[in-house]
């Protein structure tokens, strides 16, 4: 027999062993089959078994069926083990189930989360509850090891086991020991010419190790970070008319230890292109002359990428705001590498314009429909507007009522020419009632009971009711504002309050004397843009003032006097001159024909009624309502209590706050509060008494008497400027080298410069900031002068608690008097109302 004859028949032997083997002693001869059994099942249902069983009844079975339907029961992963028998003219099929995962654990890892591991293991076929398969088990190994090398640590080392259970099921356990992320110890970028590395790689997410790397990870090594700071290197040059650019090639190195990465990108710069020509062609709906304006780039200009796609989202941007939703701008270049030029032309094509036909609202599960749909300013029916769409993601953000807005606009199915726009929100807790307590440095211990509804019963009113006592103040204050009195917008709320400061305790950094105040006012407010509004009050305050001759400062007790005129000391006794207790009390000197006087003691009381108007204009345009990012608040405020008071005086404030986003991890606040108070009419018209710095009369000086020391205003603390004693920058009066009670004054000036860190925590109602704050209060403003300003700088962590906000911070004064109270650590647990 010749050599290949032998080989062919070696090979046929080997091809019906192959088919003959999976059945399992399949010696029967051809049939038909009249029945099918199915034996060994646990889980799995007969029907799922005929569904893949290519064998029905009538078929005949011989040996070439009869492998396809062990081969075909066999890919579909249900079973270990499969074989066919023959009884009589009925077909038995004899199944071994694979077992079932009863429970998937994870142990060790740290630096990704289970969930997101459990759902990489699912795409792969390891579930809890699915069927397992031990070929999967190296899937898992090399799916969880990629995951873990894309994030830089390749160290990973993954265990898994599994546990045989009854009823066939298992337990898969896979332990991670994670190691330690490698780290980026060089970055080489060969063959840039022009730029230099610091400049072109600005902005990258992959960085050698620096002071911030804990924070911002950027020295750990990740493909998907490298792949796009390429990309970010490209559209560096690009911008600046490299057309020709090119990363040519990219190593990435690895130390035996794996430990350190080494990075080296080859580049090709090119030479820089101009624009030679810039037209804009296609269906522009507009007139021509108006879309060539949005045109950024211009003839003899270098080539910018960034200016190509600027000016194409400038003509979508304005498009969609007209109802074109789909309309796209194509770019379309004519290169001349010989010239180095290249022209350009903006092919528009806008698509149908688009209706809304539908707005919808979903999560709103408390709060009614109509409170979210008057912040909508896209509107059914009309033409769709991104421009309107956005404006109302941020005016639904700013209410206060929900963590969370998102919008969609899907295109109606079978109508290109429509899209609905869907709102989907989480609502948080807009109120609550409260039966707590609360601790402030200043204020110590708080007890309170309050319920404030900013979304009373879903209508978004605001309604509130409080009661607070505390060292020093007891509290009571209802208020009741409807944000949309009318459809336009227009607010309108009361307020009454009753309050009673007691200002005898040191603790509180304030001149000792009482004060009772009884209020009540109608607001007003009037929106005139979309970021812009007005608002008006009108409001009657009697403050009933209580002072002590030995513990109030004495400036304050002769503003009352020269100001409102004296008053009779309280309360009245008889003295004890001859120590008899026998002795009637109104004659206790023993001489019958006299009656001695009454004494009496070292308090004064002054009723004050005034009558005031205030009037503030407002722009805000910040993001959010709790923690906003970016935008600006401006806010200016005047306060006059009307001739015929019994003081007549007024007060003006400024309060700025700007917010931006300097990079995705990085943002900063600006802060600052003026305010400026002053007396008019009758109450300048009086005369009082001047005090120098250190509390002593200057004699024959006089001056006209000016803002009621009640009004004053007062620096310093967690609210103010943080690292000093609440309420003790300013002017005081000094009973004593040891102790001094702060006065306030008529001008405020205070600021604060914040760089917060947005990205650190996952909630949103978490911000960690780092600060400087700076100022002070003056008795005029002749005696304001920069040098004069406390200036402290420090670290806070606010937190948007379930219980009220949390606010701590560390701060240590920059610039500071010898005698200024200092307080580095502060911390507030919920708000003052």
């Amino acid at each position: 027999m010749t050599r290949p004859t032998v080989r062919r028949c070696l090979l046929s032997l080997a091809l019906a062993a192959a088919i003959a083997g999976p059945a399992h002693a399949q010696n029967f001869d051809a049939f038909t089959v009249a029945d099918i059994r199915v034996e060994g099942l646990q889980r799995i249902s007969a029907g799922t078994v005929f569904t893949y069983l290519p064998v029905e009844k009538g078929d005949t079975l011989d040996r070439g069926s009869s492998g396809a339907a062990i081969r075909a029961l066999f890919k579909t992963g249900f079973f270990s083990d499969v074989r066919l028998e023959r009884q009589g003219e009925i077909l038995v099929v004899v199944v071994t189930e694979r077992p079932a995962i009863n429970t998937i654990t994870l142990t060790g890892n740290k630096d990704i989360k289970s969930e997101d591991l459990l759902n990489g293991l699912k795409n792969i076929g390891l579930s809890e509850g699915e069927t397992f398969n031990p070929l999967n088990l190296d899937r898992v190994t090399q799916e969880l090891i990629r995951q873990y090398n894309n994030r830089g640590k390749y160290n990973v080392s993954i265990t898994p086991t599994v546990t045989n259970l009854d009823r066939n099921r298992v337990d898969v356990s896979i332990v991670i020991a994670e190691g330690k992320a490698a780290r980026i110890r060089d970055i080489n970028i060969v063959g840039n010419q022009t730029y230099p590395d610091l400049d072109i790689r600005e902005g990258w997410e992959s960085g050698t190790s620096n002071w911030l790397s804990w924070y911002r990870r950027d020295d750990q090594y990740s493909r998907e970070k490298l792949s796009g700071d390429l990309e970010k290197l490209n559209n560096y040059y690009l911008d600046r008319g490299y057309v020709d650019f090119n990363v040519e090639s990219t190593q990435v190195a690895i130390s035996p230890n794996k430990r350190d990465i080494f990075v080296t990108a080859n580049v090709a710069e090119g030479e820089v292109y101009t624009v030679s020509s810039v037209k804009v062609t296609g269906d522009t709906i507009l007139p021509m002359e108006d879309v060539e304006k949005l045109v950024v780039l211009k003839e003899g200009m270098t080539f910018s990428r960034g200016l190509v796609e600027l000016t194409s989202d400038s003509i979508i941007a304005t498009l969609g705001n007209i109802g074109y939703a789909f309309a796209q701008v194509n770019p379309v270049p004519e290169i001349d590498r010989e010239k180095r030029e290249i022209g350009l032309n903006f092919f528009v094509d806008p698509g149908p314009r688009v209706q809304v036909r539908r707005i919808t609202f979903k999560g709103n599960t408390n709060t009614a429909d109509e409170v979210l749909r008057r912040e909508m300013r896209q509107f059914e029916g009309a033409w769709f507007s991104q421009a309107a769409v956005d404006r109302s993601k941020i005016r639904l953000q700013r209410l206060g009522f929900f963590e969370e807005v998102d919008i969609e606009t899907p295109e109606v199915t079978g109508s290109p020419d429509q899209v609905d726009v869907v709102i989907t929100v989480k609502e948080r807790n807009a109120g609550q009632f409260t039966f707590g307590l609360g601790y402030q440095q200043a204020y110590g211990l708080i007890t309170s009971v309050q319920l404030v509804q900013n979304n009373f019963l879903g209508t978004g009113n605001r309604f509130s009711l409080a009661v607070q006592n505390n060292s020093f103040s007891k509290q009571f204050s209802f208020g009741v504002t409807d944000p949309y009195f009318t459809d336009s917008g227009v607010s309108l709320g009361y307020n009454l309050s009753y309050s009673d400061y007691d200002y005898s305790s040191r603790d509180t950094n304030l001149a000792q004397f009482d004060n009772a105040v009884a209020a009540g006012e109608i607001v007003l407010g009037i929106p005139l843009t979309e970021t812009d509004s007005i608002s008006m009050a009108l409001g009657i305050d009697r403050n009933e003032l209580t002072t002590d001759d030995g513990n109030t400062p004495p400036p304050l007790i002769d503003y009352l006097v020269d100001s409102l005129g004296d008053r009779l000391r309280f309360p009245q006794f008889h003295i004890n001159d001859d120590l008899d207790d026998d002795t009637p009390p109104e004659n206790d000197d023993d001489d019958p024909t006299t009656t001695d006087p009454l004494s009496t003691g070292g308090f004064r009381s002054w009723n004050v009624n005034a009558w005031r108007v205030q009037l503030g204009w407002q722009r805000d345009s910040r993001n959010d309502f709790l923690m906003p990012t970016r935008g600006t608040y401006h806010r200016i405020g005047a306060e006059v209590v009307l001739p015929g008071s019994d003081l007549e005086y007024y007060r003006l404030s400024y309060n700025f706050e700007h917010y931006r986003l300097l990079t995705n991890w990085l943002g900063l606040k600006i802060g600052a509060e003026l305010g400026y108070g002053d007396s008019y009419g009758k109450t300048a018209d009086q005369v009082c008494t001047v005090y120098d710095d250190f509390g002593a009369i200057v004699p024959g000086a006089t001056t006209s008497c000016g803002l009621p020391f009640f009004r004053n205003y007062y620096a310093g603390g967690p609210q103010s400027v943080r690292g000093f004693e609440t309420n003790t920058i300013g002017p005081f009066y000094a009973f004593s080298s040891d102790y001094r009670q702060p006065l306030g004054g008529p001008l405020k000036t205070v600021g604060t410069f914040e760089l917060f860190f947005p990205t650190l925590f996952d909630s949103r109602g978490t911000r960690l900031s780092a600060f400087i704050d700076y100022g002070n209060v003056y008795r005029s403003v002749d005696d304001w002068e920069a040098k004069t300003l406390r200036i402290s700088a420090g670290l806070a962590l606010q937190w948007q608690s379930p219980m009220g906000p949390i606010s701590i911070s560390y701060a240590a004064p920059i610039q500071r008097e010898r005698s200024d109270e200092i307080e580095r650590l502060q911390f507030t647990f919920g708000g003052q109302f």
